[in-house]
């Protein structure tokens, strides 16, 4: 169990009171988003822009040049959103069969083996055409809002996806795409990420990619593990400061 209230005394920065007991690769990663948005929204502060970050991410570039590169991109969300259908197709079978991640009770995974075997493929509601990739995103308040507004009014699309695995990797990017927002989607997460590994994970940062990070044009980075290697944290730290002040919701 992590102690949150060794972040009572850091400024600018904000619990979520409404956690979720998260399912890697459940709807509860999405519940949990939504949460914190919601609690992002009714904090009353006028943000531009809602980052969604990890707690094994890790901005390689200042505030300062943080804010400088979304005030020059007003207006923009910054996820993947690649085709299911076309370019990520192995995606697919998230969509067309049903997962009950979130539910842990007895002979579940026998449940699911059965209602796949007699049920027909599953298909998206509302005639949605599903895009995604990265969970991770840089996107307006006003988008935020859009997609809030959009499930309280389709409840029938979160029904669905609460039967989807890895749902966190197609939501947000899916309403969108399917929103008047679409032309302000830029397909570009800002996070510098190494699957060169080719693992079920991206490589673990250390000071051996210290230079890649340094060289990189993207705001973001992961994923980094202070157990494996927390020198790699300072160097980064030294780039330039990143240590300006600036508001964070936990």
């Amino acid at each position: 169990m992590i102690d949150f209230s060794v972040f009572d005394s850091v400024p600018n920065v904000y619990l979520i009171k409404n956690r979720v007991n998260v399912k890697w690769g459940g709807f509860s990663m999405i519940q949990a988003t939504l949460n914190s948005c919601k609690e992002v929204i009714e904090s009353g502060i006028s943000f531009d822009y809602v980052n969604l970050l990890s707690a094994q991410d890790y901005p390689i570039k200042s505030i300062r040049r943080i804010h400088q590169f979304l005030e020059a991109n007003p207006g923009k969300a910054f996820m993947e959103f690649y085709s299911i259908k076309d370019v990520w197709t192995e995606a697919i079978p998230r969509l067309e069969k049903y997962h009950l991640t979130d539910f842990t009770f007895k002979g579940n995974s026998r449940i699911e083996y059965i209602l796949n075997l007699l049920l027909p493929k599953r298909k998206l509601p509302k005639g949605l055409i599903p895009v995604g990739r990265s969970q991770w995103f840089t996107i307006t308040l006003e988008h935020v809002k859009y997609v809030i507004d959009y499930l309280n009014k389709n409840t029938s699309v979160i029904s669905f996806f609460k039967y989807t695995w890895g749902s966190d990797e197609i939501v947000f990017h899916t309403i969108l795409y399917n929103s008047p927002y679409r032309d302000s989607m830029v397909n570009n997460n800002l996070r510098y990420i190494d699957w060169s590994e080719k693992k079920a994970n991206p490589k673990t940062f250390t000071m051996q990619d210290s230079e890649v990070l340094k060289k990189s044009d993207k705001l973001f980075a992961r994923k980094f593990n202070v157990l494996v290697d927390s020198k790699i944290l300072d160097y980064i730290d030294s780039f330039e400061s990143l240590s300006e002040s600036t508001e964070y919701f936990l």
